[in-house]
């Protein structure tokens, strides 16, 4: 698509200033619950307060799911001065009330709008009431907003006129004083990874994710793999939010879906209905090695190092694998073996090819010996489904409480913050150590099918391997 000099100078220019939005959130992506993919429409104060008390229970809140953001359909249209009204059936104190409830249990508020003439639900949207929307935000102690792409009236179709439509509630929101985080819901469209950054805390890449369509795991995994360093501390590509206990995967490929996520540096938001979580759905969300890639202070994405398309595919023609490598802090590295071939497959990759963006051939990073750690690993220090289903079953809050400081040891990143628990080497932030590779040597694993092992190396030449920083978060 080619567009007028003009228009490319300017979304050239916004682009060029992705950090511009300096709001000083989302420094690392955020994490929370959003009730849409499970629960839609039916929502209210009871369902967000009661699953508050639930992210509470069972630890979650203390590994950083701070944010409970509400959907869409929470609003009964305007009044005569043209201010968003809550319906009074599903939230009969109003929204503020809300807010005030999950501020006093710790938690973070998150709302919704469309930037269109409605909601994607046809609720009232506010494409050209932005500042009445946000000061009511504002007013009603609003941390984040959501906001989505439906009903805009014609107003996209090239990057900046869908940049000047989002932009008027950054403007917005920024008017009203309120720290607001900024989540663009924008499908993707107009090039949004180009501009995002530039307004926005996080920026969708995708429509929305659903197992086994256009929009699964693996379609918005490629999707984002061209431009994964446009996310860095302060705005992050959205992966959409986790299926992970929704149903439609099964354990292996909801593990990997979560390791992706996580390592991609998108917002880790749940979406399943935790009155009806199961041990192992539980026992994947919770692990704190996994979330500690996503946390991690240096900001970095994996980058894919490879991908192979000759593999046996499944019925509909989908199989491939991918090798993906990035950089931690304390100058650590992720390496995970992705299989999305319909079979277990051995999978290697060579210490030369992990550290190519530090150098090809040439990085000193492949002459040291690097302990290595399965994040994954049955006897690391992640939760079992055993332990998950006596957190799940104990009879009140207080008797869960007492397992996870007691009998778990669980990592609680409110008191010990991931930056600081890499710093220390907590070992519930390594996994389980699984062997070594030695200096040019070649990392292998057997992955199973639909499935993907995540490592963490370590290096032991006694070494500094701390990359050079260019970003205050890193330092």
């Amino acid at each position: 698509m080619r567009f007028p000099a003009k228009e490319g100078l300017l979304v050239a220019l916004s682009a060029s200033g992705v950090r511009a939005v300096n709001n000083g959130l989302a420094r690392t992506p955020q994490m929370g619950w959003n009730n849409w993919n499970t629960f839609a429409c039916s929502v209210s104060s009871t369902l967000l307060t009661n699953t508050a008390k639930l992210l509470t229970e069972y630890g979650l809140q203390d590994l950083g799911y701070k944010y409970v953001v509400l959907d869409d359909c929470w609003s009964s249209g305007r009044d005569a001065d043209g201010k968003l009204v809550a319906d009074t059936t599903k939230f009969p104190d109003g929204m503020g009330a809300v807010a005030e409830e999950l501020h006093g249990q710790g938690f973070l508020f998150g709302m919704y709008s469309s930037a269109g003439e409605m909601t994607c639900a046809r609720y009232a949207g506010s494409l050209d009431y932005e500042e009445n929307d946000a000061q009511s935000f504002a007013d009603w102690g609003v941390d984040y907003l959501k906001y989505d792409n439906c009903y805009h009236m014609g107003r996209f179709g090239t990057p900046l006129i869908s940049f000047n439509r989002f932009n008027e509630m950054a403007k917005a929101l920024k008017k009203t004083g309120r720290s607001i985080l900024y989540s663009l819901c924008s499908w993707g469209e107009d090039y949004v990874h180009t501009w995002g950054g530039s307004i926005a805390n996080s920026w969708r890449i995708s429509a929305c994710i659903a197992p086994g369509t256009h929009c699964s795991v693996l379609a918005i995994i490629n999707k984002v793999a061209p431009y994964i360093d446009r996310g860095l501390p302060g705005g992050w590509n959205d992966l959409d939010m986790l299926e992970v206990g929704h149903g439609g995967m099964t354990e292996e490929e909801y593990k990997a879906h979560f390791s992706m996520w996580a390592a991609l540096k998108s917002p880790l938001l749940l979406g399943n209905d935790l009155r009806k979580l199961t041990a192992s759905s539980l026992a994947i969300i919770n692990n704190p090695a996994i979330i500690a890639l996503n946390q991690d202070p240096r900001g970095r994405a994996v980058q894919r190092i490879s991908r192979n398309l000759d593999v046996p595919k499944d019925r509909h023609g989908v199989g491939e694998t991918h090798v993906w490598s990035g950089p931690l802090a304390n100058g650590d590295q992720v390496v995970i073996f992705l299989n999305a071939a319909d079979t277990d497959l051995d999978m290697s990759v060579s210490l030369e090819d992990v550290f190519i963006m530090d150098g090809v051939g040439t990085a000193p990073q492949v002459k040291q010996d690097w302990a290595i750690h399965d994040l994954w690993g049955s006897s690391g220090s992640r939760m079992s489904s055993h332990d998950a289903q006596t957190l799940l079953d104990a009879k009140d809050a207080d008797a869960r409480r007492s397992l996870l400081q007691t009998k778990l040891d669980w990592y609680n990143a409110t008191e010990l913050p991931y930056a600081q628990g890499l710093s220390r080497r907590d070992p519930r932030l390594f996994g389980e150590r699984i062997g070594a590779v030695e200096a040019g040597g070649i990392i292998s694993a057997r992955v199973p099918r639909h499935a993907a092992k995540v490592f963490r190396l370590q290096s032991t030449s006694g070494e500094d391997t701390t990359r050079k920083s260019l970003l205050k978060d890193e330092l």
